[in-house]
C-alpha cells in the first residue's frame, strides 16, 4: 500500500495551480500526532510505500530524516517543487527510490505559474541531485495548463539530461474554467501527443525508450494490466495522511467527507483498502480498463460540472486511442527483442506518478 505523508500544510511557494500553503485549520503545518502511529502503520504492511508530500515536504525536513532513520518501507518516495533540496543531506537523498521535482516545460512557462527564477533553482537542483549520487528515479512532474505545448514542454524536459521520465497532470481538476479547453484539447494536446507518440515509436525502433510517463504507464496496462481500478490507488490501495492525524483517501482532499478513513492509531492497512469506489459513467467506459475513472477527486467533485468532467474525458480517451494503436508495434518489438519488457513497464511500484494525466 502506497502512504502518502503530508509533513506540513505549508509551502515556500504560490504556484497559480493551488495558490501555495494549505490553511493550517485544514492541514497543520507541523505534524500534531506521535510519529510512533506512523511507524506503527507503515511497518505493519510488508509492502508499504512511503512517500514525503506537503505543502512543500523539505519546509519539515527534520520529520523526513526521522521518518527515513526510523520507518521500515518497501519504498520511499518524496514529491518536492525543488527548491530547497539542500535542507536534506545528501545521504538521505541517495535513498529515496523516487524523486518528483515539479516543473512544468520551458522556462518562461514555468517562471509564470510557479514564480520567477524557479525553472533555474529546479533544473540546478536535479543535476545536483545526480552529482551527489542520486542513482533512482528522477521524475520532471509537470503541470500543464492552456499555455502549455505538450510537444515542446516534454521534449525540452527529457532533453536536459538528469531526469528518468517526465509525467504530467492537466490542471483541470480544482482550477478556474480554461478559456476554451476544447480547443486546446483538439488543435494543440492532442496534436502534440500524437506527434510524441510517432516519435516515441520511433525512437523504440532503436531499442531506446524514452522516459514519457503516461506513454510507458498506459502501455503496460495494455499489454500486461499493471493496475486495477484509478490507477494512482486513491481509495482503493493507496491514503495520504494528513498532519492532524486523519487519513484520507486522497492527498487534496483534505476536508471533504467522502475521503475520511480514519486515523492514525486506530485504524490498520485492510481496514483502509478499497474503501472508496467509482460509479458511473466511468465503471460502464469501454476505457475504463486503462483510465479506471482517470482521478477520484475529480470524480467525486465535478469543479466543471458534467460536461467539463466530459470534456476532459475526451481528452483521456484521445491519448488512450494514441495508446492502442501503437500497442500492436510495441509489442512486435518486444517480441522480436529490440525492446525489452523491463525498459518499458512501468511503474515498477505506485511510486506516485498518477498514470492518467
Amino acid at each position: 500500500m502506497l502512504y502518502i505523508v503530508h509533513t506540513t500544510g505549508k509551502c515556500n511557494l504560490r504556484c497559480k495551480y493551488c495558490g501555495g500553503s494549505f490553511p493550517p485549520q485544514l492541514v497543520p503545518w507541523s505534524p500534531r500526532y506521535d510519529p510512533r502511529l506512523l511507524k506503527e502503520l507503515v511497518e505493519s504492511d510488508p509492502d508499504a510505500i512511503l512517500a514525503f508530500y506537503g505543502g512543500e515536504p523539505l519546509l519539515n525536513a527534520p520529520f523526513v530524516m526521522w521518518a527515513l532513520d526510523n520507518i521500515e518501507a518497501r519504498h520511499y518516495v518524496i514529491q518536492t517543487n525543488g527548491t530547497l533540496n539542500h535542507l536534506l543531506p545528501p545521504e538521505y537523498w541517495r535513498r529515496f527510490d523516487t524523486v518528483l521535482l515539479s516543473i512544468d516545460g520551458v522556462e518562461w512557462l514555468t517562471d509564470k505559474y510557479r514564480g520567477h527564477g524557479v525553472y533555474r533553482r529546479v533544473v540546478s537542483e536535479a543535476r545536483r541531485l545526480r552529482r551527489i549520487g542520486f542513482t533512482g528515479d528522477l521524475i520532471a512532474r509537470m503541470a500543464v495548463t492552456e499555455d502549455s505545448d505538450i510537444y515542446r514542454d516534454v521534449k525540452h524536459l527529457l532533453s536536459l539530461g538528469p531526469f528518468s521520465h517526465v509525467h504530467w497532470q492537466l490542471d483541470v481538476v480544482w482550477s478556474d474554467r480554461w478559456r476554451s479547453f476544447p480547443r486546446w484539447r483538439d488543435e494543440i494536446y492532442l496534436p502534440g501527443l500524437e506527434r510524441l507518440a510517432s516519435e516515441w515509436l520511433d525512437a523504440m525502433a532503436h531499442g531506446e525508450v524514452w522516459g514519457i510517463a503516461p506513454f510507458k504507464a498506459v502501455m503496460s496496462q495494455i499489454l500486461w494490466g499493471v493496475y486495477e481500478g484509478m490507477p494512482c490507488g486513491a481509495g482503493r490501495d493507496a491514503v495520504s495522511i494528513l498532519t492532524d492525524g486523519r487519513i484520507v483517501a486522497c492527498p487534496i482532499a483534505v476536508s471533504e467527507e467522502w475521503a475520511l478513513l480514519g486515523r492514525l492509531g486506530e485504524a490498520t492497512p485492510d481496514d483502509l483498502r478499497d474503501r472508496v469506489p467509482v460509479g458511473e459513467p466511468c465503471t460502464s467506459c469501454p476505457y475504463y480498463r486503462v483510465c479506471g475513472g482517470r482521478c477520484l477527486y475529480a470524480y467525486k467533485e465535478r469543479f466543471w460540472g458534467d460536461e467539463g468532467f466530459r470534456e476532459v474525458c475526451r481528452a483521456t480517451q484521445g491519448f488512450i486511442d494514441l495508446m492502442l494503436r501503437a500497442a500492436p508495434e510495441v509489442r512486435r518489438l518486444l517480441s522480436g527483442g529490440i525492446v525489452k519488457k523491463e525498459n518499458l513497464y512501468y511503474p515498477p511500484f505506485n511510486n506516485t506518478v498518477e498514470v492518467i494525466p
